[in-house]
């Protein structure tokens, strides 16, 4: 066997190991997966992870991949989030067979019933849910039968028909599975099979006034899309057995399933029960508030798809949970960014340069290198004049040793322009800094410099006349703590105060004034920039979605 080979089998994780050994024992010709979500709220970087599994299989082995939305509890559902759902499927890459819905099988998943019932494997329960509740037993004692457990087949049909016509109101009956109630694993003691719900459905309006539970609807619904790979996460574990014991008493397609281990980030949540609370109670501005670990939060920021999918195929899959440093995500975007970022000079905290020695009312036209890192290099014009601004903090009055930047007497390079040395400072009465006087090289002008001046500071800087203005939103994590759901008390407090910063007006180069919203920026020296969808035409607003380093560890190191 080839080195290439025995590195590709490594490469393998388990799912594919099952699956390569499925195919070729014959047991498929092709592979079906289907990525499941239910429309209840909008996907994170959690379903990230599994969509690039389920979808990335059928792209590696011959088969297809089912888009199937588990819409079997109408309260919390809404044709919304199914369009969301879609939207972020498809900005992330990848494309499904076959758009489907766990109610387009409400009929049959009844007739299914009904051959459980007829078969003697289900019956109708008029006990509460506090009564089944407590006849389930604990993990090291058994349950107690329910007393309605032993109805003939032909009062469970009546009863289960009349659930079905609206003849009784909401927790008064539900359909159980007879299994055992002894049985050691606590699911298959009688589970649910079908609830009361009048309620309204995003899609089967008033048609339906039961609907199924997960248990019942998922394993049934793989086997009538002959699902070969039904892939879950490691809580499904101890659902197995009851996915398994459905699909053979009503004798159907054998769909098989597989659980792999969540991948959870630190530095956030991604429970939709806790996701929601943050909306609601005004933590964040929406689903799509950049600090959000929703797709469509990332999206806003500034993430693209490749970086995305960059970062699910790092993490890749596993049979253990664990917890994975948002660190990796950021290196992921700005690995990918640096390529395809076009360079921009930007001023937050401007401090005003006059070039004495520059002609008054004189514009220059420079070039500057739009992308280094691009294949193709272009460039961009970047007017030059007498005024300029450059960041406040790029200069010292009084200056220590190794110093670089500018200072009285010290020499400095313009970003793409020239040397500049500055001979004076100017002060207000109060003594506050307004402005520097400075004077230029003519012969050191860049990429044609002759002058023989060797410097070590570089500064970006604009045109005060040629600048347009902005506004900037300087995104953090949104939690303060490693693991906010593992921490004492409520999530919420753990939120991090200095998650947003807004910085009302920035100073840019004209050339911002084109930005389109697939765009993305590296304002140099301050980070990766992208258009908000809150820009108009009065007013540009710009979304970090990361610095240049990683400021957050080092920050974490001085304390």
């Amino acid at each position: 066997m080839s080195e290439h080979k025995k590195e590709e089998e490594k490469s393998l994780n388990f799912i594919e190991e099952i699956i390569e050994a499925d195919l070729a024992a014959g047991k498929y010709d092709h592979i079906v997966t289907r990525f499941p979500p239910e429309p209840n709220g909008y996907l994170h970087i959690g379903h990230a992870s599994s969509i690039c599994l389920n979808f990335g299989l059928t792209r590696k082995y011959p088969g297809y991949t089912n888009l199937r939305f588990d819409d079997t509890n109408p309260v919390t559902e809404e044709t919304e989030y199914v369009e969301s759902i879609k939207d972020d499927i498809r900005w992330l890459g990848f494309t499904w067979k076959n758009e489907l819905y766990a109610s387009d099988y409400f009929g049959k998943l009844y007739d299914f019933a009904i051959v459980l019932i007829n078969k003697g494997l289900a019956y109708v329960d008029d006990s509460t849910s506090e009564q089944i509740a407590s006849l389930k037993g604990t993990p090291t004692e058994p349950g107690v039968n329910s007393p309605f457990r032993d109805r003939s087949r032909e009062e469970n049909l009546d009863l289960f028909m009349r659930m079905k016509n609206g003849e009784f109101p909401d927790g008064s009956r539900t359909l159980r599975a007879k299994v055992d109630m002894a049985h050691p694993n606590m699911i298959m003691r009688d589970p649910i099979l079908y609830r009361i719900k009048h309620a309204h459905h995003h899609r089967t309006g008033d048609e339906w006034c039961i609907y199924p539970m997960y248990d019942f609807a998922h394993g049934q619904s793989d086997s009538i899309e002959e699902i070969t790979h039904s892939l879950c996460t490691m809580e499904f574990i101890p659902h197995r057995e009851l996915y398994d014991w459905l699909i053979n008493k009503l004798e159907i397609f054998p769909s098989h399933q597989y659980e792999f281990a969540r991948r959870n980030l630190n530095y956030t949540v991604t429970s939709k029960r806790k996701l929601l609370q943050l909306v609601n109670d005004k933590h964040v501005t929406g689903w799509d508030d950049p600090r959000m670990p929703t797709i469509t939060g990332l999206r806003r920021r500034g993430y693209t798809p490749e970086s995305i999918v960059d970062f699910c195929d790092r993490i890749g899959i596993a049979k253990r949970e664990n917890l994975i440093d948002v660190s990796l995500l950021e290196f992921c975007i700005r690995e990918h960014l640096n390529k395809i970022s076009h360079r921009r000079m930007v001023v937050f905290d401007p401090l005003k340069v006059i070039i004495t020695n520059y002609p008054e009312g004189q514009v220059e036209m420079l070039k500057s290198e739009d992308n280094p890192e691009a294949e193709k290099v272009e460039y961009r014009d970047l007017p030059f004049s007498r005024e300029l601004y450059i960041e406040a903090d790029d200069f010292m009055e009084v200056a220590p040793k190794k110093y670089f930047r500018l200072a009285p007497g010290q020499m400095v390079r313009l970003k793409s322009a020239y040397i500049i040395r500055c001979d004076e400072v100017i002060k207000d009465e109060n003594g506050k800094i307004t402005s520097l006087h400075c004077s230029y090289i003519p012969e050191s002008k860049s990429g044609e410099d002759s002058s023989g001046i060797n410097v070590k500071g570089t500064l970006h800087w604009v045109s005060i006349a040629h600048a347009v203005t902005a506004e900037v939103r300087l995104y953090d994590r949104l939690f303060r703590v490693e693991d906010p759901s593992s921490e004492d008390g409520d999530f919420k407090d753990y939120i991090n105060p200095d998650s947003l910063k807004v910085v009302e007006t920035v100073f840019a180069e004209p050339s911002l004034k084109k930005s389109r919203f697939d765009d993305r920026y590296q304002f140099l020296r301050k980070g990766y920039f992208c258009l908000d969808k809150d820009s108009n035409e009065e007013k540009l607003i710009f979304n970090r979605t990361v610095t240049l380093k990683d400021a957050w560890a080092k920050e974490q190191k001085k304390n």
